[in-house]
């Protein structure tokens, strides 16, 4: 009887989706298909078993191509609630897979707010599942950190922390109350090192320290750590930085402390809706 009952709810449950969210979900108006889609994130969430596969979620997939963006951005908050929780990944794979592409596009979206929470997203999914992103995905997002509109630079900022700083080696565990050249921040300091000499956007260092001062704070400003690999010799085994990577080490060191000291973000960096940008 149970089960009869909840099969009966279920048919009257598709009845209304076939009926209602069908027709509506591209409605005219853009605030009811932002509507359609905010619900539909809903139900997959509370009730996964029913609605949680691909016969609904291409839905979500075809409106982040929406013409209004808070029709796509209903899509990408809808989606982060998923993606969220780790318990759905494995439902979420095929959707992955399918839309990947046009999630990373987004990150470039004409709508800024858009643009952030596609950013958001991809963390996400980074943290669900690292072999999903490629490394031209991962790109795509990395040169955003410095972008002239901070929310957008910000939520990069802590996608490329999460990818590329964030994971500890386990041997780490013994060596975390050491300081200077020896402690776990030295190889961070010189991946970010590593990563601002590849970008190319010398002149940049302040968007960079800015784009990741929210999620990495206790990492720039461990001026101790820098001093020593500036100053002490290298370890045994260790590469010593070449006169780049030195002169760069100091030019990201000078930025976090005006940083530290000034407390706002640089020169031309703002969070205006229309701001210079490719």
């Amino acid at each position: 009887q149970l089960q009869e009952n909840q099969d009966e709810i279920e048919n009257m449950m598709n009845a209304i989706f076939k009926g209602v969210f069908v027709h509506r979900y591209r409605d005219a108006i853009a605030e009811i298909r932002a509507i359609c889609i905010e619900e539909i994130g809903i139900w997959m969430k509370m009730y996964s078993d029913a609605f949680l596969n691909d016969s609904y979620l291409k839905y979500v997939g075809w409106t982040m191509h929406d013409k209004q963006g808070e029709v796509r951005l209903k899509c990408l908050t809808a989606l982060q609630g998923l993606y969220y929780n780790k318990e759905l990944n494995s439902k979420l794979e095929l959707f992955t897979s399918r839309f990947k592409d046009r999630i990373v596009s987004m990150t470039l979206d004409k709508e800024y707010d858009v643009a952030v929470q596609a950013i958001k997203l991809l963390t996400l999914v980074l943290q669900s599942s690292e072999e999903v992103l490629t490394a031209e995905d991962c790109e795509n997002v990395y040169h955003l950190v410095y972008s002239a509109h901070r929310p957008v630079a910000v939520a990069a900022g802590e996608f490329l922390y999460k990818k590329l700083f964030s994971r500890r080696d386990p041997e780490d565990d013994g060596i975390l109350k050491r300081r200077g050249r020896q402690s776990p921040n030295a190889n961070l300091v010189k991946t970010l090192v590593f990563f601002f000499l590849e970008s190319e956007l010398h002149e940049h260092a302040a968007y960079l320290v800015d784009s990741m001062w929210d999620c990495a704070t206790d990492l720039l400003k461990d001026w101790e750590c820098m001093n020593s690999l500036l100053l002490e010799e290298p370890l045994n085994g260790e590469e010593p930085l070449t006169d780049r990577q030195e002169s760069a080490l100091i030019e990201i060191m000078l930025c976090t402390i005006r940083q530290a000291a000034e407390c706002h973000p640089p020169v031309g960096r703002g969070t205006g809706k229309r701001v210079g940008r490719k």
